[in-house]
């Protein structure tokens, strides 16, 4: 099948240039909303924010999900400081050198933005010599605004209270070698594969055999963005990532299927006709294990859905961090869906 490579990274460009931790989602999710309208695909948005497009197959008593989430990590204002500086909150798992001496950006209730710096609080190795030895935890770290502010109260006549949201500068680069680099391509990746496989999908007129739904999440990084899903799904394969790295079967040019995830085992049935598909179409495929780690599939589980799950994904290099994938990665992942969307029948 013949993709438009181009057209994934314009997606998912815009898609990693619209700030979206988990609980601050109502930016991109308009611009999904916008993107499905504009291919003319029915969808709908529930109660907690989630958007879900629909397209009809021939038979609609079995069922197929798949989800994304949109939800990234990210952090609130914890305190203002007497100095003028900020404690902050992580929202979601990373570690904190991770995001030391990055660009960020307050969002106020007010929708007033404004940038600064997260640095520890002993930041010049000049002043401190202690300063490499410093644990780096949320206690040790700060938002140095990049405002004229030396008390608190400077601050909070910027209109910045406890509780703002404090997002992280993507850094964005596309090589002409095929490699993305920039946070939270967990999981914008996957959410600019599945809004391309929806356009693929319908303006190539592509009859599917079974509905399909498209699910995209928006509080997966906190652990419950899947715990509501699409009424009478059979099969739900959350689209989220693979983790290569040391002691590691994934890889950023290829789909990584997992077996098994903090949350137990995938389903063995539907993993085996997804492998067998990447088998039959010559798809870069790796099955993988990953000790630390949940999804939308798990959520959906745990919330009590009579359903089969699978995760599949491409891999992400230094998940969490300043991530990189490949665009062979994302190809692969994409070719999986389609061909999963168009030939795979329910249970004999």
């Amino acid at each position: 099948m013949m993709y438009n490579a181009d057209k994934i990274k314009y997606y998912l460009n815009n898609i990693l240039a619209i700030p979206s931790p988990s609980g601050f989602t109502c930016n991109i999710m308009d611009y999904i909303k916008e993107e499905l309208h504009l291919l003319n695909v029915f969808y709908y948005t529930t109660n907690k924010g989630s958007v879900v497009a629909k397209i009809d197959g021939k038979k609609k008593d079995y069922i197929k999900t798949f989800s994304c989430h949109v939800d990234t990590l990210g952090a609130m204002v914890k305190e203002i400081k007497a100095k003028g500086t900020l404690s902050l909150s992580p929202i979601g798992g990373f570690m904190m050198n991770s995001i030391e001496g990055e660009n960020c950006t307050v969002e106020t209730l007010e929708g007033k933005s404004f940038s600064g710096t997260i640095q520890t609080i002993k930041p010049s190795v000049h002043i401190h010599s202690d300063a490499k030895d410093l644990k780096r935890d949320p206690s040790n770290m700060e938002i140095v605004l990049d405002e004229k502010v030396n008390t608190n109260e400077d601050v909070e006549n910027l209109g910045i209270d406890i509780g703002d949201f404090i997002t992280f500068d993507p850094r964005i680069k596309f090589t002409d070698s095929g490699f993305i680099k920039s946070r939270h391509l967990d999981d914008k990746a996957s959410t600019a594969i599945l809004l391309y496989a929806i356009k693929y999908i319908t303006e190539n007129n592509i009859k599917l055999p079974h509905t399909v739904n498209f699910l995209f999440t928006n509080y997966e990084e906190v652990g419950h963005g899947g715990s509501r899903i699409p009424e009478d799904t059979k099969e739900f394969i959350a689209v989220d990532m693979g983790a290569p790295g040391t002691g590691q079967n994934s890889s950023e040019y290829s789909v990584c299927i997992c077996a098994k995830d903090s949350s137990g085992p995938y389903d063995l049935e539907l993993r085996k006709k997804l492998t067998n598909i990447c088998k039959s179409k010559n798809i870069s495929y790796k099955t993988d294990i990953y000790p630390n780690y949940g999804s939308d599939a798990s959520a959906a589980l745990r919330a009590g859905w009579d359903i089969k799950t699978a995760l599949i994904g491409t891999g992400v290099y230094a998940s969490h961090g300043y991530e990189r994938t490949h665009i062979d990665g994302i190809l692969s992942t994409l070719d999986l869906i389609i061909n999963y969307c168009t030939e795979c029948g329910e249970p004999t």
